[in-house]
């Protein structure tokens, strides 16, 4: 009986893979390559490479959008990411010349090293893996329900397997991996192996999916965990009965000095200009926390007095905004900077290559081989586990 059992769970533990393990495995490859795609420019293109010889002081923000605004004088600034000390800080922009620009500026010197023009290969990694590239329309998208759909054959395959791996506790202190048995013994040595091993991966991939999912739900009803912030009231945009002068915002200076005053020991990472006359400067960072994202502090400063009219921090944050500030951070493996990256990206090329070698292993026992010694070969491996 308890074979008979066993023999069922490994039916849907191998259908949970087989059907869909292209889909699978190139989420799988995409989303390893996504975690280290700014090291991997870094490495492609020396451009991107914030070179400090001379051991500068990082120069502020403020500073390195001047520097686009005096090469490109029509340049219209959108935003600034800050990344890691040794990548670049991009500048999002739009001018005559270029539509949708990036500038690649290294923060030290304050020289302009690449602009780009488009998508970047960060961009496109990520949106590869996470939608699949699929338009979006109406609040969702059919790409990024099938990206975080793949939570549930995660932890589906990771419970099934589980059950059909029996005393799989033993491959910690016993690991197998038999070389020369022949290339069936060894995919299925090495991805009972791989999966024991990724227990803790399989688990944090697969939560983390499905919070992406109930998210995507959320979006697709029109629904997020935090509302827009208020428009700048009416009263407070100044007018002018002459047209040529035009009234001016305050300077990302200072509204960056507002931010700061009421956010103590603030590191900025990403800053989004004012879209229009009642928009405010975004402002996000980070205060320290290894599980939040970089975007977890948020300050909304109003462009023409300079006052923060609306703050979000983790401590003020109820259960969903939690867990939606701390997905990011787990999913992509950037809690604890290269190295967590590197972790992630190795056990992400592991989630692959499991896939890969699970597809084999079901392909050779249940497709190619005739039905009696499929039967005969499945009982022995159930029973040997």
């Amino acid at each position: 009986m308890a074979i008979k059992n066993r023999r069922l769970w490994f039916q849907v533990h191998g259908w949970l893979s087989l059907p869909i393990w292209i889909l699978f495995s190139f989420i799988c490859l995409t989303g390893t390559i996504a975690v280290l795609s700014h090291e991997l420019t870094w490495l492609t293109n020396p451009n991107a490479r914030a070179n400090n010889p001379q051991q500068l002081e990082a120069k502020p923000v403020y500073e390195l959008v001047d520097v686009v605004k005096e090469e490109i004088p029509d340049a219209k600034i959108q935003g600034v990411m800050v990344l890691e000390p040794y990548l670049v800080t991009p500048i999002r922009f739009s001018s005559k010349d270029h539509p949708v620009g990036m500038a690649y500026i290294n923060q030290y010197t304050g020289e302009i090293q690449e602009i780009n023009n488009g998508f970047t290969f960060v961009e496109f990694m990520r949106s590869l893996h996470g939608w699949l590239l699929f338009p979006w329309q109406e609040g969702y998208s059919i790409g990024y329900y099938l990206v975080s759909l793949m939570s549930l054959v995660t932890l589906g395959a990771l419970i099934t397997g589980l059950v059909v791996y029996k005393k799989f506790w033993k491959s910690f202190t016993q690991p197998r991996l038999r070389r020369k048995k022949g290339a069936r013994t060894f995919f299925g040595d090495f991805h009972r192996l791989s999966g024991v091993w990724s227990i803790w991966f399989l688990m944090v991939m697969g939560v983390t999916g499905l919070c992406y999912f109930i998210q995507a739900i959320g979006w697709h009803n029109g629904s997020d965990v935090w509302d827009e912030p208020e428009a700048v009231m009416i009263q407070q945009v100044p007018t002018s009965q002459n047209q040529k002068a035009v009234p001016q915002r305050i300077s990302l200076e200072a509204a960056m000095h507002s931010a700061e005053q009421v956010m103590p020991g603030f590191e900025p990472s990403y800053i989004a200009m004012p879209e229009h006359h009642r928009g405010h400067f975004t402002i996000m960072g980070s205060g320290g926390e290894v599980f939040y994202d970089s975007y977890s502090h948020q300050a909304y400063v109003n462009p023409w007095t300079g006052t923060v009219e609306e703050l979000r921090q983790p401590d003020t944050m109820n259960g969903l905004q939690t867990i939606v500030h701390i997905t990011d951070p787990l999913h992509y493996g950037t809690l604890g900077g290269i190295w967590t990256k590197i972790l992630w990206f190795f056990f992400g090329l592991l989630l692959s290559m499991m896939s890969i070698s699970g597809f084999v292993i079901y392909s050779k026992r249940t497709v190619k081989s005739p039905k009696k010694v499929k039967s005969k070969t499945l009982q022995e491996e159930l029973a040997n586990g």
